[in-house]
């Protein structure tokens, strides 16, 4: 280890106070920087035209009709995000204990991402792969025997893969977290000639409260009830073993991973990051968007800047990207200033 003891300095002849006096001195000495490229719009979409509905766990987010998402998609890319992430809010009638609608390729994210593709083919789109917004359970995979099924779900996934790449997604986003689905994705792609399309894991997925918000938008917190997915998404208590579920979607074919939720997880972030220095991204989750937009309308914290400190601090951790809702409003703010 160097000995860096002889160039600390120590006062009065050094003061760091003295880089912290102005605006301009702040930002040459900044360590870290955040832009509209670092974002990535998480939305949500649903069935109908020219129809928005409001989630009322997350303020000032909303569940968007594809016409809607569009317009709104072309104002997130004129603000220099480069991608969304979408997210369907599949009708009750179309779930079903396999999921069936997740491999249907005229199903609702499909459908988005035609549109999407059709009038802003620049514009990056993720799509999450998992069965959660497609089953009458609301488990992320099939249950077979009172149990999570893996090897059977991941025959879907690499399918529901498939559908989504052929309707021209560009970031396939499993966030299942069964194993071995990044490898029989990448293969199932692979055959389908979509060797380009690229695999973002959701390695470290964390078995969160912070996640109740999202359950709402997408309408599975009622399928899934009191049950819960502890059986495939990681403790909280661990820390090594979402080393572990990093380093074998890497070698399975990830081309990126991600942790989630962001704040709670920085250590995390900060051990991926260090360990394995690939693109790595972070999920700043439902639960932390809420919790600080109802403080701020409660008036007991400013929402907007503990929502831009929150992003900053996903950056010093070492994230390459962020997912956020509050993408585009983050992206005017830096703009601006």
């Amino acid at each position: 280890m160097v000995d860096n003891s002889n160039f600390l300095g120590s006062y009065p002849k050094t003061r760091l106070r003295r880089n912290r006096q102005s605006s301009w001195s702040r930002d040459l000495t900044s360590e870290t920087s955040l832009s509209p490229s670092d974002l990535i719009w998480t939305i949500f979409v649903r069935e109908g035209e020219n129809v928005s509905e409001s989630i009322p766990s997350m303020p000032e987010v909303e569940c968007m009709s594809i016409d809607l998402m569009v317009k709104r998609v072309i104002e997130a890319y004129d603000c220099g995000i480069p991608a969304v992430a979408i997210f369907p809010k599949t009708p009750e009638h179309l779930k079903t204990e396999m999921g069936d609608e997740s491999t249907n390729p005229d199903n609702l994210i499909c459908r988005a991402v035609i549109a999407l593709k059709k009038s802003i083919p620049q514009m990056g789109v993720v799509c999450d792969v998992a069965l959660d917004p497609y089953t009458s359970h609301g488990q992320d995979g099939i249950i077979e025997d009172g149990q999570i099924a893996n090897d059977a779900t991941i025959e879907i996934l690499a399918k529901q893969a498939v559908v989504q790449a052929e309707a021209g997604c560009d970031i396939i986003a499993p966030s299942d977290m069964m194993d071995g689905r990044i490898g029989r994705i990448r293969k199932e792609l692979d055959h389908y000639n979509f060797k380009n399309v690229q695999l973002m894991s959701y390695s470290a997925k964390f078995s969160s409260s912070f996640y109740g918000p999202f359950r709402e938008a997408i309408g599975s917190a009622s399928n899934l009830g009191q049950a819960d997915k502890r059986t495939y998404q990681l403790d909280p208590r661990n820390s090594d073993e979402a080393l572990r579920e990093v380093a074998l979607d890497l070698e399975e074919g990830a081309d990126m991973v991600m942790v989630k939720p962001g704040m709670p997880y920085l250590d995390i972030l900060h051990r991926v990051k260090k360990t394995f220095a690939v693109p790595t991204y972070v999920y700043q989750v439902s639960g932390e968007y809420a919790m600080l937009k109802a403080a701020g309308e409660k008036g007991w914290l400013n929402s907007d800047d503990v929502l831009m400190e929150s992003l900053k601090s996903f950056k010093r951790a070492g994230a390459d990207g962020i997912l956020t809702y509050w993408a585009v409003e983050a992206a005017k703010k830096i703009q601006k200033a």
